[in-house]
């Protein structure tokens, strides 16, 4: 089984890479941000939970978020693996993940983190929003806010699995096709 956590600044290409990914490795893809959507549409008891706490301007607990990642888990028992997108964002949140893989007797495989500089995010973002209609996708100082808020939060999580032994980096410039070749590379050494 090959468990991936795909990780990368806003704009990195994670959401492109992983489409690529799921199709050749035949893996299911966890979005946490599919994953809110489609709890919170089918009103679940946790997509009500979850919309309470964003209803008031609060982040959604982790131990929401994990039960939502272990019911698409359980939703796949003859899964090939998975790949986490947007998951986990905080060292608490790798813990807890690894918790929940070990109780269904797998681990995470490895981290790949696509390496792109800010100046690329921005640019790729801002084109992004010509045509996501999302206005902070439009905005640069919101952009730039989000790049640093990745820095100080979520980077932390590399240098985890890095300490495991599973901490992995691709450049993430290049075209789609080249970005997928490196990551493959990775991914069948694993």
């Amino acid at each position: 089984m090959i468990n991936l956590v795909l990780f990368g600044p806003p704009g990195s290409g994670k959401g492109t890479q992983a489409h690529k990914l799921v199709k050749k490795y035949h893996l299911i893809h966890i979005s946490t941000g599919d994953l809110f959507r489609h709890e919170i549409g089918s009103q679940t008891p946790l997509g009500i939970q979850a919309k309470a706490f964003i209803a008031k301007g609060e982040l959604v607990p982790d131990e929401v978020t994990i039960g939502m990642l272990r019911n698409k888990v359980e939703a796949h028992p003859g899964a090939k693996g998975f790949i986490f997108d947007g998951f986990p964002r905080t060292i608490p949140q790798a813990e807890a993940l690894d918790r929940l893989l070990a109780e269904k007797e797998t681990a995470v495989s490895g981290l790949i983190a696509l390496q792109v500089d800010d100046e690329e995010i921005v640019k790729r973002i801002k084109l992004r929003g010509e045509t996501s209609g999302r206005a902070d996708d439009s905005n640069e100082s919101i952009i730039r806010n989000r790049i640093d808020v990745y820095k100080s939060e979520t980077a932390p999580v590399f240098d985890y699995y890095v300490q495991q032994g599973k901490g992995h980096s691709v450049d993430g410039i290049g075209s789609v096709a080249q970005i997928f070749e490196r990551l493959s590379a990775v991914i069948d050494r694993l």
